[in-house]
């Protein structure tokens, strides 16, 4: 057997797991961890360590570093488990902040007064070179990857508690989003059109999709006929210059959404289009091919789209709007419009419609005064109109002469 279990005291054992021969002496490798609690609670233990030994996740206790622990988490959690993008955001706090600062810290030791510490130095002087401090945004970035990498870490055994649990983060206020009104969106798309960006900005506005979405959306993702498009995959444009492609995030991420005709019209003629430049190049248009790429049919990087973008609002003076506003523009110009939350929240793929309803209520102005006026006229529709009273009268009225012929209690 490769472990077994020694007891040391009333409630103390000793795990004893052989490593096999030393490739150098020839002589057996073992390890040794002790165990606080019952039989049963160092047997379970015994089962993950062989666990993580085969797996090659395991960590020796009390001499493995923050840093150490922190690099073997990004490789063995995080690059196979996240979003590219998702992935790089971790490693930059990771490598260019956290190890650097608390990297050679024992992970068994690490205290919240540590973070705490951690935090108040970023705030005040943030940068590695020593000039300049990170803003409260950013340090809570930092909170949530240490949060989520020492709950891993609680999870594999190698932690009784997270740390980060009790420390608290920076505070700050979420900025509010410049949407564009109607008047905007029409002044946007009429100087769009002279762009080569036009149908996908179009789109963007129509649609609520995400940047990464778009680029990745292929023509057999698109239904014309029925004006529908499937959401099933997301591009993504890493560091090291790769271009991937991924299912979205969640399972609320992968959906239809409906298309306006004045979408879809805007896309056949995208499609024409992009078949005729196509033709001239000797390149048939196939549907797997991306509808938004270069004339050759190479991807769009996101930072091109986004630069283009941001052209486009500078010659139409709509500084300050984003591209990714063009879909919060969608939100909330489709709750002005009354159009019940679920829905919006499907077009979006937000995870639920509390997520929606929490991002987009503010920025919806008149719904709470709708609200309001709508509540008043349900509770005044019976004193304005006497025929929908006496209506109501003579329910109630039925209702009791039945109770009574029946003999049946009355119903409160």
């Amino acid at each position: 057997m490769r472990g077994h279990i020694r007891k040391r005291g009333k409630n103390s054992y000793s795990l004893v797991i052989s490593l096999g021969k030393d490739a150098a002496t020839g002589k057996y490798k073992y390890h040794w961890e002790s165990v606080q609690g019952t039989k049963k609670d160092a047997e379970k233990h015994l089962a993950e360590v062989l666990y993580q030994l085969d797996t090659g996740t395991y960590i020796k206790p009390g001499k493995t570093t923050l840093g150490e622990y922190l690099e073997k988490w990004l490789s063995d959690y995080v690059w196979p488990s996240l979003a590219p993008k998702t992935a790089e955001g971790y490693e930059h706090i990771i490598r260019r902040h956290l190890i650097p600062s608390l990297g050679n810290m024992p992970l068994a030791q690490l205290k919240p007064e540590n973070l705490q510490r951690y935090y108040s130095e970023k705030l005040s002087n943030g940068r590695c070179d020593g000039k300049g401090a990170l803003s409260p945004r950013t340090v809570r970035h930092h909170h949530v990857t240490l949060h989520d990498a020492l709950e891993s870490a609680v999870k594999w055994g190698l932690l009784s508690r997270n740390p980060a649990d009790g420390v608290s983060p920076p505070r700050y206020q979420r900025p509010e989003w410049n949407t564009l009104s109607e008047d905007d969106i029409h002044t946007l798309l009429e100087t769009a059109i002279s762009t080569p960006y036009y149908a996908l900005f179009h789109t963007a506005i129509y649609s609520g999709m995400r940047r990464s979405e778009l680029l990745a959306l292929r023509w057999s993702d698109i239904d014309l006929l029925l004006c529908q498009i499937y959401i099933t995959r997301t591009l993504h444009h890493l560091r090291d210059g790769n271009i991937i492609f991924k299912a979205p995030k969640t399972t609320k991420g992968r959906r239809m959404i409906a298309l306006s005709p004045t979408a879809v019209s805007v896309l056949r003629e995208h499609k024409e289009k992009q078949e005729l430049d196509r033709t001239m190049l000797g390149i048939p248009l196939r549907d797997d091919d991306l509808v938004f790429s270069d004339l050759e049919g190479k991807p769009l990087l996101p930072d091109t789209v986004t630069h283009a973008w941001i052209k486009l609002v500078r010659r139409t003076n709509l500084r300050g709007i984003r591209l990714h506003d063009a879909r919060h523009s969608h939100a909330s110009l489709m709750l002005k419009a009354g159009i019940h939350p679920k829905i919006v929240q499907e077009r979006l793929g937000h995870s639920s419609i509390a997520l929606t309803l929490d991002t987009y209520s503010h920025v919806a102005p008149g719904l709470q005064e709708a609200a309001a006026e709508s509540f008043d006229k349900i509770l005044n529709i019976r004193r304005e109109n006497p025929t929908v009273e006496n209506h109501y009268l003579q329910i109630i009225s039925k209702k009791e002469n039945a109770s009574e012929i029946k003999g049946e209690p009355e119903a409160f």
